[in-house]
C-alpha cells in the first residue's frame, strides 16, 4: 500500500506541476512564433544561412525548407560517424559502420532516436554532443515548426503564406529548447548526472576486479533527449543507467521535461486561433487519453496475474528497483504517449496487458501529448476528422475554427491517418512473413509478434523505444526500420502542410446554429471517441494476435 500511494503522489505531483507550465509556457511559446524582432544571434544565423527573415514562405517553399534542411542534416550525421576516427574526442573508437550510421542519422533527425547500437563503445564524445545532442534540438524544432505552420493555417485567412520555416526553426532552438535544456541540464547535474569530456577511466569493482567505463557529457544530452521527446540516451541502459537517472526526483524531473511543451502547446494554439477554449478543449483530449493511459498501464503492472508477481505485490521483473514499478510504468507510459522513446526500465518485460498499452499509445498517434510539435499537429487533424465526421451526422458542410472542411482538406487528413498504419502493418507483415526478418527474433508465439509490432509502431511513429526482445541490427530491421522513420516523418509533414496552406487561403465562415461548437464537452468526447474507434478498426487484429492473445493465453 504505502508504494502504491507513493506511486498516484509520484503522478499526481507530476500533473500539477504540468498545470502549473501551460499558461506561462503556452504564452511565452505563442509570443516567441508571433513577435516580429529579431535578435543579434538570429540575424547572424540568417546571414549564413542566406534567409531573409521577414520573407514568408507559401506551404511548398515551407515543406521545401524542412526537406531540404533535414537532408543536410542526414548526411553531415552520417559523415560524422564514419569519420569518427579521424575526429577529435574519438575516445580511440573507429568508424561506425555503413548500416548502423545510416540507420542512426536517419533515426535522430527524423526525431526517433531509435539505437541500434551501445552508444558508450560505440561513438565518441564529438559524435555523441556534436552530431547526435544538435540533432535533438533541431529534430524537435522542425516538429514545433511544423505545429505552428499548422495553427497558422487555421488563424490566417485569404493568404497563401504560412510563416518562414527558418524563422521558426531558430526561434524554436534558440528562444524555447536551448535555455530550458541549459537550466534542465543543471538541475540534473546537481542531482548526480555526470557531465564529462574525461577519457575512458578503470574502476574497482566490489569483488576486487577492474571495470573500464566511458564517461560521457550525459546532463547536457539528457536535458534535451527527454525536453524534445527525442530519447536516445548516452549509455545503452538509457535512463535506468544511474549515470543518466541516479534518484526518484530525477526520475520526476525526466518525466516531467518530456511532457511539459507538448502539453503546453495547446495553450499557444489557443492563444494564436483567438480562442483559449480551443486550446482547453484540446488539453482536455490529450489529458482523458493520457490518464485512461496510465491508469492501465499502473493497474497492469501493479496487479499481474501469476504466483510470483502476486507474491511481491507487482511485476517487478525488467523494473528499475530504484524507482519502483509505479514509478517505472509511469516513465514508460510518458515516453510512449510522447514520442520520446527513452526507458528507465525493460519494456520487453512488461505484462501482456501492460506492454500491449504501451503499443497502443504509439498507435494512437502519439498525440496524448505527444511529441514537441507532432502530439499538437496529429491531434489538429484528428480533430479535423471529427468535425467531417459529425457535419455527416446533420448533413452540412463541416466547419473548423471558421475553415470549411472540403473534400482537399479531408483528403489530406485522411491521407495523413493512414500513413502510419500502412508504414506498421506491411512493416510488421513483411518482417514475420520473411527468414531475414524472423531470424532477429528471439521470441516465438504472440510475445514474438509483440515485439516486431513495436518495433514498427516505434520506428513509424518516431518513438524510438523497443521491447528489445528482438535484434534490430541487422542489415535487413537497419534498412526497413530506417524507411518507416523516414516515411513516417515527413510524408505527414508534407500533407500537413498542405492542409495548412489550403486552410489559410480561406475566408472565414461566419458561424450559424449548425456550426458545431469545438471548445465544449460534446467535442472533447467525439474527438476521444474517433482517436478511439480509428485506431481500434485498424490495429485491432494485430492487437489481438500479440498483446491481447497472450494476455489471455
Amino acid at each position: 500500500m504505502p508504494s502504491t500511494l507513493a506511486g498516484m503522489a509520484f503522478v499526481v505531483s507530476l500533473l500539477l506541476a504540468l498545470a502549473l507550465c501551460y499558461r506561462p509556457l503556452g504564452d511565452y511559446m505563442y509570443r516567441v512564433y508571433t513577435g516580429t524582432r529579431h535578435n543579434a544571434v538570429e540575424r547572424v544565423i540568417y546571414r549564413l544561412l542566406g534567409v531573409r527573415p521577414d520573407g514568408e514562405q507559401r506551404w511548398g517553399v515551407y515543406a521545401r525548407g524542412v526537406l531540404a534542411f533535414s537532408v543536410v542534416s542526414v548526411l553531415f550525421l552520417y559523415g560524422l560517424q564514419r569519420l569518427q576516427n579521424h575526429l577529435l574526442l574519438s575516445l580511440g573508437m573507429g568508424p561506425v559502420e555503413p548500416a548502423p550510421a545510416w540507420n542512426t542519422a536517419i533515426s535522430f533527425v527524423t526525431n526517433t532516436n531509435w539505437q541500434a547500437y551501445s552508444g558508450e563503445s560505440t561513438m565518441g564524445h564529438l559524435v555523441q554532443t556534436g552530431g547526435l545532442a544538435v540533432q535533438n534540438f533541431v529534430s524537435a524544432a522542425v516538429g514545433m515548426a511544423v505545429a505552428v505552420a499548422l495553427v497558422r493555417g487555421f488563424a490566417r485567412t485569404g493568404t497563401d503564406t504560412l510563416g518562414n520555416f527558418w524563422v521558426d526553426l531558430v526561434r524554436g532552438t534558440l528562444r524555447i529548447l536551448l535555455p530550458i535544456a541549459f537550466v534542465a541540464a543543471s538541475v540534473l547535474v546537481a542531482g548526480g548526472v555526470i557531465q564529462t569530456f574525461a577519457d575512458h577511466g578503470t574502476w574497482t569493482t566490489l569483488t576486487g576486479g577492474e571495470q573500464t567505463f566511458t564517461p560521457a557529457a550525459a546532463a547536457s544530452q539528457e536535458a534535451i533527449k527527454n525536453l524534445g521527446t527525442n530519447g536516445g540516451g548516452v549509455f545503452n541502459a538509457n535512463a535506468a543507467h544511474p549515470f543518466e537517472n541516479p534518484t526518484s526526483w530525477t526520475n520526476w524531473v525526466e518525466i516531467l521535461l518530456l511532457t511539459v511543451i507538448a502539453s503546453c502547446l495547446p495553450r499557444t494554439f489557443g492563444r494564436m486561433v483567438g480562442d483559449n477554449r480551443q486550446g482547453y478543449a484540446i488539453i482536455g483530449v490529450m489529458a482523458i487519453i493520457a490518464v485512461v493511459s496510465v491508469g492501465v498501464t499502473q493497474w497492469a503492472e501493479l496487479s499481474a496475474g501469476g504466483t510470483v508477481p502476486q507474491a511481491v505485490g507487482a511485476a517487478v521483473e525488467g523494473r528499475e528497483t530504484r524507482f519502483g514499478v509505479s514509478n517505472s510504468a509511469m516513465f514508460a507510459s510518458a515516453t510512449t504517449l510522447t514520442s520520446t522513446g527513452a526507458v528507465d526500465s525493460f519494456h520487453d518485460s512488461y505484462t501482456a496487458l501492460g506492454g500491449g498499452m504501451l503499443i497502443v499509445n504509439m498507435l494512437l498517434g502519439e498525440v496524448a501529448p505527444g511529441g514537441v510539435g507532432a502530439g499538437l499537429y496529429g491531434m489538429l487533424i484528428l480533430a479535423v476528422i471529427t468535425v467531417f465526421v459529425a457535419g455527416l451526422m446533420v448533413g452540412r458542410t463541416p466547419e473548423y475554427l471558421g475553415k470549411k472542411i472540403g473534400a482537399r482538406e479531408i483528403k489530406l487528413a485522411s491521407l495523413y491517418l493512414l500513413v502510419t498504419p500502412a508504414l506498421v502493418l506491411v512493416g510488421t507483415a513483411v518482417a514475420m512473413a520473411t527468414e531475414t526478418g524472423r531470424a532477429a527474433m528471439l521470441n516465438t508465439g504472440p510475445h514474438g509478434l509483440s515485439e516486431i509490432l513495436y518495433a514498427y509502431a516505434s520506428a513509424s511513429n518516431n518513438n524510438g523505444s523497443a521491447f528489445a526482445g528482438v535484434s534490430v541490427n541487422t542489415p535487413f530491421h537497419n534498412t526497413t526500420l530506417g524507411l518507416c522513420m523516414v516515411f513516417g516523418r515527413f510524408l505527414p509533414i508534407v500533407l500537413v502542410l498542405a492542409l495548412a496552406g489550403s486552410l489559410a487561403r480561406q475566408t472565414p465562415v461566419p458561424a450559424s446554429a449548425g456550426t458545431l461548437p469545438t471548445h465544449r464537452p460534446q467535442f472533447v468526447g467525439l474527438v476521444v471517441g474517433v482517436t478511439v474507434i480509428l485506431v481500434a478498426l485498424t490495429f485491432l487484429p494485430a492487437l489481438a494476435l500479440g498483446p491481447l492473445a497472450e494476455g489471455i493465453h
